[in-house]
């Protein structure tokens, strides 16, 4: 129970990584607000949990996000946990080729949105001196494929973004990572792949040394321990949960 009594805000928490950080929270004491674009989604997945609530948000619009912090605020009466984690990508094209809509929806989820969530959040744990911020990324930002590039740049802004917010927010005792999956068994990873057959599986799997893609249990097993009291001396990291894909 490393997380008893914590309050969270996972953003994508309906589904994917998300889900399984949600899912994480939960086991480990947490009271968990299950932000979502999809109101219907976040709804049935904080129905599989009695300290889990509902929350529909477009986090790449600030009225949304300050809306949403006002509600966990209502309920909770502080927040101890934001875990930045919705994001979304463009299909693998040249990056002449990417229309300007969807270069814009990516950075607006991607980056925009955690920008906007500091804005709302922040002043609130500056005042506690206390919180810990998490920022999904991806090995994207780190090692780059062909054919991603905007994606790609999104994340190396999320990675930027999070060593510039630790060492800024440090001296007000907030602390700020980062977790960079490999791609995983969630909605995207057909996006990611461009197409998902058992020979593109096989070829992306080959240049993962563990040989499997990123779980969301995964994903929720580095995020607790990053937002825990257990990880108080860790802040700026950026940690590959990538199977080696970064080596």
């Amino acid at each position: 129970m490393r997380l008893a009594n914590k309050t969270a805000i996972i953003t994508g928490g309906a589904q994917g990584f998300g889900a399984g950080i949600v899912d994480k929270f939960l086991a480990e004491g947490a009271l968990v607000l299950v932000a979502d674009i999809n109101a219907e989604a976040a709804q049935t997945k904080a129905s599989e949990h009695a300290n889990a609530t509902p929350c529909a948000v477009n986090v790449a619009d600030g009225n949304s996000v300050q809306a949403m912090v006002n509600y966990a605020l209502g309920q909770w009466g502080h927040v101890d946990i934001l875990v930045n984690n919705a994001g979304v990508t463009h299909l693998p094209e040249a990056m002449e080729t990417i229309s300007e809509d969807d270069f814009d929806r990516v950075l607006d989820v991607n980056c925009k949105s955690i920008f906007l969530l500091s804005r709302a959040l922040v002043p609130h744990m500056k005042e506690r001196r206390s919180g810990a911020i998490l920022n999904v990324s991806s090995t994207a930002g780190l090692s780059p494929r062909p054919n991603l590039s905007w994606y790609n740049a999104s994340k190396g802004w999320v990675n930027t973004a999070t060593k510039s917010m630790a060492v800024e927010l440090a001296p007000h005792g907030i602390r700020v990572n980062a977790i960079n999956p490999v791609a995983g068994e969630t909605p995207l990873l057909k996006s990611f792949m461009g197409e998902d057959t058992p020979e593109v599986r096989a070829k992306f799997l080959s240049t993962i040394p563990l040989g499997r893609f990123s779980q969301p249990e995964d994903m929720g097993n580095a995020a607790a321990f990053l937002c825990s009291d257990e990880a108080s001396m860790i802040t700026g990291v950026l940690m590959e949960v990538d199977g080696g894909r970064c080596i």
